[in-house]
């Protein structure tokens, strides 16, 4: 009698404790020879592999094992007449509807009165949920992985081209500082409660970005929206962002937002099948037309707009600058 069952319990009693143990178990537990039949077959193994016990027990225990994974019961059985016990072993089984799920196996042999080996038991665990969870944890960090990688490199890009166009380090650090926030605020809206679409990437509002990027402005800016917002998928984020910000450190330093009496209002509407955005500045200093040379932000809003077909106009009027800007939705 097993260590573990009283010895004042008579065979027969021994029994259907063991087998109302098995047959309530979470687990599905099975027995088979050492030829790979099946001779016993639990509620929970019926549960998880959908074979009846009528349906199970006398056929091969390969109707569970994917034939990719057959080499793995050759090994079992030969490690079972070895007398060895496995433990925890993971891998793929097979339901009746052919469907794989995720199992941890733990198989020992089964000895007669003798001692002499007869056959095996199998416990087999469902671990497909633990199994998504790691997945979705590797998944998760391979994302935050292309995202740093991708954050310093535009960092870099900004370093480097900044200090091409400043004429002091003040210059320097104020046009790189903004730069860096709008980057990494709008990098902060895409964190917090991704939003997935169809095709698996995560999108951001253009007006939640307008939002975060205006947030230093506070009291300055209005944005109202005319029919449904546009989502910024997480491809084109930082390129958008940018050019914003450009626009915005423009007219901080030179229009609308330079000045406490200057006010700046974003208005989003569908013109077509196009997103038109109207940015218009009043309030501030006289508007000048546009440098000759190109700067580097210049270079960056062109390069931001052709990066998702975007088209933009200028109007220097003579109660503020107005930019009109048409965003394809489907390029976003």
């Amino acid at each position: 009698m097993p260590d573990f069952i009283d010895p004042q319990l008579s065979g027969l009693e021994t029994g259907a404790w063991l087998a109302a143990i098995i047959e309530c178990s979470d687990d599905a537990i099975i027995s088979k020879t050492l030829d790979g039949v099946i001779t016993s077959w639990n509620a929970a193994a019926q549960s998880l592999f959908g074979f009846t016990p009528e349906e199970a027990i006398g056929q091969p225990i390969t109707i569970i094992i994917p034939d990719e994974r057959l080499s793995e019961e050759t090994e079992i059985l030969a490690q079972v007449r070895r007398g060895e016990r496995i433990e925890h072993f993971e891998t793929l089984r097979r339901t009746r509807g052919g469907e794989l799920v995720h199992v941890s196996v733990t198989v020992s042999p089964v000895r007669d009165g003798d001692g002499q080996i007869q056959g095996a038991s199998k416990i087999l665990r469902d671990i497909t949920q633990r199994k998504l969870a790691e997945d979705g944890q590797k998944l998760l960090l391979r994302e935050m992985d292309h995202r740093i990688k991708n954050l310093f490199a535009v960092t870099s890009a900004l370093v480097t081209l900044s200090a091409r166009d400043a004429r002091s380090v003040e210059d320097l650090v104020q046009a790189l500082s903004g730069r860096i926030k709008s980057l990494a605020r709008a990098h902060a809206l895409t964190l917090p409660d991704l939003r997935w679409e169809r095709d698996g990437t995560a999108s951001t509002p253009l007006s939640a970005l307008l939002h975060a990027i205006l947030e230093p402005f506070p009291g300055q800016f209005t944005i109202t929206l005319d029919g449904q917002d546009l989502p910024i998928g997480n491809h084109h984020l930082s390129s958008v962002a940018l050019m914003l910000h450009e626009l915005t450190m423009n007219a901080a330093k030179y229009g609308a937002l330079s000045t406490q009496q200057g006010r700046l209002t974003v208005h989003l509407s569908r013109s077509g099948e196009n997103l038109e955005l109207r940015w218009t500045e009043t309030g501030g200093p006289s508007p000048a037309p546009e440098r000759p040379v190109e700067g580097f932000g210049s270079r960056l809003v062109r390069a931001s707009l052709n990066s998702i077909s975007a088209k933009i106009e200028r109007q220097w009027r003579e109660e503020g600058l107005v930019i009109v800007m048409t965003i394809p939705p489907a390029r976003v």
